[in-house]
């Protein structure tokens, strides 16, 4: 059934998406929505419009010249009299946007007159323009007398887009035998740069009306975007001196009603511009490189159909809103293609298609989800009325939907189901023993909390979906030390039996497995119960034997011997020295004994909490050690800046821990060397530092000193008073501060002395230390 029902649900995306995909496809080709991505891209050149330009100046048949000098057109000798102020100030050249098509009847001798002054100027572009239709062949070019005399001829066509707006032109334009540059294009050849079209003042050729090289516009932004002085203004000689020296001049008309006037992309600081203002952008787009070129059709194929694509693929693959937020994230993909485009690769991309179809995706494929999931419910409630009793619809949903009532019969019975799931669960979560359940594949189904505290810390994620075999990979057999066999082999009969394990964590465990079959696939229910505290009671009571048997009796038998030789041969030993070896004896089975009873009290009985000034303790210990120090012919020095160190703990466990690393220090310190003692807050701690001149000591033996009954390394008077013990005394020192929340560190090299710090948190963590099993395993 579940297999029907994802064959029919790939059948239904598949005919969605050919369907979206030819309609995106055909969008595309058919620039359908073509208004909506000169829209986008309008907006979008609002962000990289160039900045104005002080290159460029229009020179403006205006108002105000047609008011001062009258009704248009002039007489041509006006016009040569302007390009001879404006050649005075020597600009890189000058484009002037008037038709001189056909010969002044009313003034013959004003043509000579405006060749002479073209000659003169001699870096003048004439501009070219089509006559009629685009099927028409018909030339509007200056008269053969004029175009002689100008530098270069160029087009002043202008390509508008489907919604009336000029943003594009083509840079070559004109008869198919020799089209002309666009004027801007022809503007740079006549100042010297070298062009590919430019044809200087060729006289048209023949053919049929072409163009090529589609490209569209980047505008100049700001409300002044060029200089402008009125045409009456140059004619007087009223132009600011230099104010044209060096630049390129544009002489056109912008009066109203004078001239062609186009509509502006949406953004531009106005709505018309005239045609000579246009040349002036487009000339800027040419100097500044920023032409922009429509991507071909495979392109722009492309780019529409991949984000929808990508769309249908992700409302397939993920969830209801992990799909929604894909096709959010495509279709702000898509916008910021088609806005960084032009800037990064010249390229102008028309996306509204995709937006439509990944618009359309989610609520088409959103819909046929939803009749699907009605038609599940449907065949669900069937086969639940059978096994489990479903209540009527209740009077409220007799005024709802059919989806809804289904989806409330539904509900009730999967509360009950869930309701016997919680009461299985509950009964496993509560089990004393680490218990998991897994599947066939070593995936962990289920697990209780005391299976979660178990694999702490090296696992704080929940267990459910982990593999099992990143749980139990540690496990190595307590015999032997062989690894655990993977679960894949349990099935084959190569299930480990139970018995003792040991973890990662030196932890030994008895591990129990159970194998059953649900629904055709193995599951596995696996029980670990520790057996760390009963090896650990048992080697608690090995090494007090080894104390009591030992340790213990080594100083008593000392004394038995003494005496006994004292009554076997009298005399022969003086009664002083006697009594001195006895004494040192019984003092040393006494500091065994004591030091073994601080230690099982700092491991197993509860710490006073009490706030104490950590520096007057350390203080205090040094005072208790000044005899010892003196004896040994050992300094002590202590450097702190802090005038007080609060701490909260066991006040007398500290000292004595303090006193035990200090004696430590002594025991080891050459004879005129100095013990140093600091006390310093960093990261939170307090860290007291004890550092001697002693002999030091290697890696392996630093991983050793703490724990009990581990002697540390003897100098060349080893053997003495000052070295005698049998390693309980930093094994108490490391209990104490592990049982605080704090650390131990040690750092020595052979024959460097040894430095030994305490850290101690500034805030109590003594009895979260404690829950979070930071005391070390105990001797007792």
């Amino acid at each position: 059934m579940r297999g029907r029902r994802a064959a029919g649900l790939r059948r239904e995306w598949l005919a969605l998406s050919l369907v979206l995909l030819a309609l995106v496809a055909w969008w595309s080709s058919g620039g359908a929505l073509r208004r909506l991505d000169h829209l986008v891209n309008d907006l979008a050149m609002r962000a990289r419009a160039l900045p104005a330009s002080s290159d460029i100046v229009l020179i403006a048949i205006d108002d105000e010249s047609i008011e001062a000098i009258g009704r248009w057109p002039w007489r041509r000798a006006l016009h040569a009299q302007v390009l001879a102020h404006i050649g005075a100030q020597q600009p890189r050249a000058v484009a002037l946007d008037v038709l001189f098509g056909e010969p002044d009847a009313d003034y013959p001798g004003d043509d000579l007159l405006l060749a002479q002054a073209l000659r003169r100027a001699a870096r003048v572009v004439l501009p070219v323009a089509r006559r009629g239709s685009l099927a028409s062949s018909g030339v509007d070019a200056p008269l053969p007398l004029l175009r002689s005399t100008a530098a270069q001829l160029g087009h002043v066509q202008v390509a508008l887009d489907e919604d009336g707006v000029a943003r594009r032109l083509f840079g070559l334009e004109g008869p198919a035998q020799g089209p002309w540059p666009h004027i801007g294009t022809a503007l740079l050849c006549a100042a010297g740069q070298a062009r590919p079209g430019c044809r200087g003042a060729a006289a048209p050729a023949d053919g049929p009306w072409v163009r090529s090289q589609p490209r569209s516009v980047t505008f100049t932004g700001g409300p002044t975007p060029f200089a402008r002085y009125s045409y009456v203004d140059v004619l007087k000689g009223r132009l600011p001196p230099q104010a044209l020296r060096g630049k390129f001049v544009l002489v056109g008309a912008t009066a109203v009603g004078l001239g062609d006037m186009f509509a502006a992309p949406a953004g531009l600081h106005s709505e018309r511009i005239p045609g000579v203002e246009w040349i002036a952008h487009a000339l800027h787009a040419e100097l500044a490189g920023a032409h922009v070129q429509p991507a071909g059709s495979g392109a722009q194929l492309l780019f529409n159909l991949a984000p929808v694509a990508l769309a249908l693929l992700a409302m397939v693959m993920l969830g209801p809103l992990a799909g929604l937020l894909a096709c959010a994230l495509l279709a702000l993909a898509v916008l910021a293609a088609m806005a960084l485009a032009p800037a990064l690769g010249g390229w102008q991309l028309a996306g509204t298609p995709a937006l439509a179809g990944i618009a359309l995706a989610y609520p088409l494929w959103s819909w046929r989800r939803l009749s699907a999931a009605a038609r599940f419910l449907q065949l669900q409630m069937q086969a639940l009325q059978q096994d489990v009793p479903l209540p009527g619809p209740d009077r409220a949903s007799l005024y709802s939907d059919a989806l809804e009532r289904r989806i409330a019969t539904v509900e009730e019975a999967s509360a009950r189901l869930r309701r016997l799931h919680h009461f299985v669960s509950a009964s496993l979560q509560h089990l004393p023993s680490p218990t998991l359940v897994c599947d066939a594949g070593g995936r962990v189904l289920l697990a209780n909390v005391a299976a979660q505290q178990h694999f702490q810390p090296a696992i704080t994620v929940p267990l459910p979906g982990l593999p099992v075999e990143q749980l139990l990979g540690d496990l190595a057999d307590a015999r032997d030390g062989q690894a655990l066999p993977p679960l894949v082999h349990w099935a084959t009969g190569d299930t480990p039996a139970p018995g003792e394990w040991r973890d990662g964590q030196h932890r030994h465990v008895l591990l129990l497995r159970q194998h059953y079959s649900l629904d055709g696939s193995a599951i596995w229910l696996i029980t670990l119960v520790d057996l760390s505290d009963m090896r650990r009671a048992q080697r608690q009571r090995d090494q007090a034997l080894h104390f009591i048997s030992h340790d213990i009796r080594a100083p008593v038998a000392s004394i038995i011997t003494l005496l006994e030789m004292h009554h076997a041969f009298p005399g022969r030993m003086p009664q002083d020295e006697l009594l001195a070896r006895i004494e040192r004896q019984a003092q040393a089975s006494l500091t065994l004994a004591q030091d073994f009873v601080r230690l099982a009290s700092a491991q197993a009985d509860s710490y006073r909490h009490e706030t104490f000034d950590l520096l007057h303790a350390l203080q205090q210990a040094m005072e208790d050690a000044w005899a010892a120090a003196a004896q040994c012919q050992v300094r002590l020095g202590l450097e702190s800046s802090e005038r007080a160190a609060p701490f909260t703990g066991d006040p007398g466990r500290v000292q004595r821990a303090i006193t035990n690393v200090l004696g430590n220090a002594l025991k080891f310190s050459p004879r005129g060397a100095t013990v140093h003692c600091t006390l310093r807050a960093q990261e939170g701690f307090w860290c007291v530092g004890i550092r001697d001149e002693g002999p030091g000591m290697g890696p392996q033996q630093q991983e050793q000193i703490f724990e009990p009954f581990n002697r540390l390394p003897g100098q060349p008077e080893a053997g003495s008073a000052r070295t005698e013990g049998v390693g309980l005394g930093l094994a108490f020192v490391r209990t104490v501060v592990l049982r605080h929340g704090g650390r131990v560190q040690v750092a020595s090299r052979p024959g460097a002395g040894a430095q030994f710090q305490l850290w101690l948190p500034q805030v109590a963590k003594a009895k979260a230390a404690s829950a979070q099993g930071l005391t070390p395993p105990s001797f007792l």
